[in-house]
């Protein structure tokens, strides 16, 4: 959906500073978070895409003053509590409990043979490409614009793309859509394409002429650019 964790492109925000020498993890607990995501997915509690809605819900301030695996915490309760893997009164009593005794051990759990299976899973990702009988739209060499419409639910187009013109320079066969499997109606693959786009398309006279940027782009996000130049 729209808002303000789709950050590309907004201005005001500073420039991007990274941490020299940035650990992994900077605390334990993040190392944890990590693992609960396929965990819970695993258990059925969200897919992907729901998993990354349940985060752009977070209210705007709280997404920009907390930390990055803060958000994942905010969603895997907001599914876990939904699908009774977590209780909400447990959940409150523990925090408030670890809260007054930060120093307190946390309860564990030994699983071998779940580690065995988060430790493939982590490595190695999951596939989301799919079958699809569907014949592709575009071909590479075709001027396609992104459709500018507002999105109410998890959509990967992106705020600064939208309405902009580029060129077809890769396809990659068919993919889970994520707009239709973030709200439960399916993964309804859809072709998908990286995009090319000039600097000065998406960033005006300020960008570089010279540079590029590329977008992968869902077929659904697309239409035709019409060839007199008009975005209609």
């Amino acid at each position: 959906m729209d808002g303000i964790h789709d950050l590309g492109g907004r201005a005001g925000l500073g420039p991007i500073a990274p941490e020299a020498d940035e650990p992994v993890f900077h605390s334990d607990w993040e190392r944890s978070v990590l693992v609960m995501f396929p965990a819970m997915a695993l258990a059925g509690a969200f897919n992907l895409d729901q998993f990354r809605g349940g985060m752009e819900q977070i209210p705007p301030h709280d997404y920009l003053t907390a930390q990055y695996y803060e958000h994942w915490i905010d969603s895997m309760l907001h599914y876990g509590i939904g699908a009774g893997i977590f209780d909400p009164e447990e959940v409150q009593r523990l925090t408030e409990f670890y809260k007054q005794h930060p120093d307190e051990a946390p309860p564990s759990r030994r699983d071998p043979d779940l580690v065995q299976t988060l430790q493939k899973m982590i490595a190695a990702g999951d596939d989301y490409r799919r079958q699809s009988e569907k014949e592709a739209a575009f071909a590479l060499g075709d001027k396609v614009v992104v459709r500018p419409e507002v999105s109410t639910t998890h959509t990967r187009r992106a705020a600064y793309i939208r309405g902009r013109t580029g060129e077809i320079v890769a396809a990659h066969g068919a993919y889970v859509f994520p707009d239709t499997n973030a709200v439960g109606a399916g993964e309804c693959p859809e072709h998908l394409y990286t995009v090319k786009f000039s600097a000065d398309e998406l960033w005006s006279d300020s960008a570089d002429p010279k540079a590029v940027n590329y977008f992968d782009v869902w077929e659904p996000y697309l239409k035709r650019a019409d060839p007199t130049g008009n975005r209609g």
